[in-house]
């Protein structure tokens, strides 16, 4: 079925917007996945806040022309049924929630990707993606690692007074 004109438009100018605000994006050939199993991938991408789109390949590349970062992005790879998984607030939450469903469910096939820089991301880029930490992950690591020096202070401290304590006992018996 034919889409109008005004209908493409208003879709060209929602994909400006979201592709504008991304960290990255992510897109998948998502062929022979039936109509649940989207639903539960948009469910899985809505509670990771991420955006889940099913659009023509056409109209993303007339919405990528329109944003200075990615007007000289190489778009040779958007062939064929694609979504776009979109994040604003997240580097690594578009890939981490593809490969994730896609462990399950092999009919979804990571293909590449786009940075907030316009970069191009290979199908590997965006597995080493979805590799890492995620962000909230990241900053619990780094307030760990920023907390252990007191940590082992304290424990160093309730081990040695434990020790005189014991001490104390002894020579009061």
């Amino acid at each position: 079925m034919a889409i109008s004109k005004d209908k493409k438009n208003t879709l060209v100018a929602d994909l400006t917007e979201l592709l504008s605000s991304a960290k990255t994006t992510v897109y998948a050939r998502y062929q022979g996945l039936t109509v649940a199993e989207l639903q539960e991938l948009r469910k899985a991408a809505r509670e990771a806040g991420v955006k889940i789109k099913v659009v023509k390949n056409r109209l993303v590349k007339v919405a990528m022309g329109q944003i200075a970062v990615y007007k000289d992005t190489d778009t040779t790879g958007l062939t064929g049924q694609l979504l776009y998984a979109v994040s604003d607030n997240d580097e690594v939450a578009p890939a981490k929630v593809l490969a994730n469903f896609a462990k399950t469910h092999t009919a979804l096939e990571l293909v590449g990707g786009f940075s907030d820089l316009g970069n191009t991301l290979s199908n590997e880029d965006v597995n080493a993606l979805a590799a890492m930490p995620s962000k909230n992950e990241l900053i619990a690591q780094v307030v760990a690692q920023l907390l252990s020096p007191v940590t082992d202070s304290i424990s160093g401290l309730s081990g040695g007074l434990s020790g005189i304590i014991s001490g104390l006992e002894a020579h009061a018996n």
